[in-house]
């Protein structure tokens, strides 16, 4: 068992008579890669939602590195460490890419500026593979590599955990395959990551451990192999009343 960085407990979401998460527990060690599946409506991204900060919890607790992130604003939340991308690729207009990447470097857990930003911005995008763009308007790029510049984007602010929201969705096979390569690249860089995701050769390959949820509620939590043959995630795939 590696040493605990972030921990979920007892967490709720209510939205008016809707309950969209119940009782969630669940914890992420310290350079683990964690996957979050399960049917659509499943409240996946509300937890990504809670832990980043955009919703609070109704009840229960968030917890990192000794801090309640539960309490925090989004920004504090951010800045004491939590990264992540979205299912809708999020950048700003009007931009190059290297203006994207450095943004984020203001933001995050240790704070940078001026050429200190863009040098470290330019790190990044080497990471992810597109360090040749950085001059290239946001609107000229392809879908994947909008995509690489939002991970390193999130990358630039030196996060201790990477939340990523389905990254994946939307790729053709081949850039699937760079993708699932690039993420399996941060656990080279000691990156800890919870991903959301539906692409389950890429649960099987890149996580530790996967936390299945149907209906709000953790159905399952174990190995990949072991989770995707449990007969109640099928079920929930395959004849949930959510998906």
């Amino acid at each position: 068992m590696g040493t605990r960085l972030l921990s979920i407990q007892k967490v709720t979401k209510t939205f008016g008579g809707l309950t969209a998460v119940s009782d969630l527990d669940f914890q992420v060690n310290k350079n683990e890669m964690v996957g979050v599946i399960g049917p659509n409506g499943s409240g996946k991204t509300t937890v990504m939602n809670m832990i980043s900060g955009a919703f609070k919890p109704t009840s229960g607790k968030i917890s990192m590195g000794g801090k309640t992130l539960s309490t925090m604003p989004a920004s504090k939340i951010s800045q004491a460490g939590v990264g992540r991308t979205f299912q809708l690729v999020k950048l700003l207009g009007g931009l190059n890419v290297l203006e994207n990447v450095t943004a984020g470097a203001v933001f995050g857990y240790r704070k940078r500026w001026g050429s200190d930003a863009e040098d470290f911005a330019m790190e990044m995008l080497e990471l992810v593979g597109i360090e040749d763009m950085a001059s290239a308007p946001i609107e000229t790029l392809t879908y994947i590599d909008q995509k690489r510049v939002e991970l390193a984007r999130a990358l630039v602010a030196e996060p201790k955990i990477l939340l990523l929201d389905e990254w994946l969705a939307g790729l053709n096979p081949s850039e699937l395959t760079v993708g699932i390569d690039l993420i399996h690249s941060l656990r080279e860089q000691g990156i800890t990551v919870l991903l959301v995701e539906h692409v389950m050769d890429a649960i099987r390959s890149l996580c530790d451990r996967c936390i299945v949820m149907s209906s709000g509620e953790k159905i399952a939590e174990g190995k990949p192999a072991e989770v995707l043959s449990d007969e109640n995630v099928i079920a929930a795939y395959l004849g949930g009343s959510d998906a």
